[in-house]
């Protein structure tokens, strides 16, 4: 298998995490890893990528880590951008949205720089899909947030404890935003290959529980978006086949969605939505393209910067 290079924006805790993580996969050769800022390179990226070394001669991993500029992730075979502006969240409703406005022009920027890029781009920050787009509209670089994947992934995990089935037993999804306007997939959800009941109210209490939760034990989730991240970066590097959740591009509103990937290929998958789901998705689909409309001004600063 041809070892791959995968470019890191971001060396805070998502970003070590995703770099952890791809030094034990046998298909990643290299890593190019930089910070949003130039200062923070110096001491911040430095020190993970002597960690990083020191991780993978112990287990007898081929991955090297460096420390890159934004410019040099044109040598990347994907890019994942984590990088999470400076700002106190003190948002209870509409959590991952409350960083817009502190995340935007950082993402602008970084759009700016990877002008031209054509390679996947793994979107992490939040909100992760209005800024997926954003970073899409602004380099041209096809990118993928990796939110409703997190969001699947926990959804299946608590109607299997309801259940007390294995989480292996559950087939469901969760589309659209990723915060308040997920949409739970529920007429077609099965456990064991057959309709269940899903207590919706239930669910939705646990998905949004859970990332506080995690927050209020360890500071900021981690593990579960890195997790995803690589679920993602093997497909769309034609490392596996198989099926995933990710925000892309649908009628110029990005919001997660079904994807079968072959080849590294992506095809959409639509489900089959009841009335209630599909009411849903819409509502999402108008909260996000209301919450980018707060910023696509960002899109005339980067044409006249181009």
């Amino acid at each position: 298998m041809t070892g791959h290079t995968v470019g890191i924006v971001g060396a805070g805790a998502v970003g070590q995490t995703v770099a952890a993580l791809l030094v034990g996969e046998p298909w990643c050769n290299r890593l190019l890893i930089t910070s949003r800022t130039a200062e923070n390179s110096a001491g911040l990226v430095a020190g993970l990528v002597a960690d990083l070394d020191d991780m993978a001669h112990v287990v007898h991993a081929d991955t090297r880590a460096r420390a890159a500029t934004v410019a040099e992730l044109d040598q990347a075979d994907a890019v994942v951008i984590c990088p999470r502006a400076t700002f106190a969240n003190t948002a209870t409703r509409n959590v991952r949205m409350a960083g817009l406005d502190a995340n935007a022009p950082l993402i602008a920027e970084l759009g700016r720089k990877l002008s031209g890029y054509t390679r996947p781009v793994v979107m992490v920050t939040n909100p992760v899909d209005v800024l997926s787009r954003l970073l899409a509209t602004i380099s041209g670089a096809p990118t993928y947030g990796i939110g409703s994947a997190t969001d699947t992934a926990r959804y299946r995990a608590a109607l299997a404890a309801h259940h007390r089935v294995p989480v292996s037993a559950v087939d469901g999804y969760v589309i659209g935003e990723h915060g308040d306007g997920a949409v739970i997939c529920a007429s077609t959800t099965t456990v064991h290959g057959a309709p269940c009941t899903v207590p919706l109210e239930l669910i939705r209490a646990e998905l949004a529980d859970r990332p506080r939760r995690i927050n209020a034990g360890i500071g900021r989730t981690r593990h579960g978006p890195a997790a995803a991240v690589l679920s993602a970066l093997r497909k769309l590097l034609d490392v596996e086949d198989g099926t995933d959740v990710l925000s892309v591009n649908r009628g110029g509103v990005w919001l997660g969605i079904r994807l079968h990937i072959r080849a590294g290929r992506p095809t959409v998958q639509p489900l089959t939505l009841d009335p209630h789901e599909t009411a849903g998705l819409l509502t999402a689909r108008t909260k996000l393209q209301a919450a980018y409309s707060q910023i696509s001004h960002y899109e005339q600063g980067a044409r006249t910067c181009l």
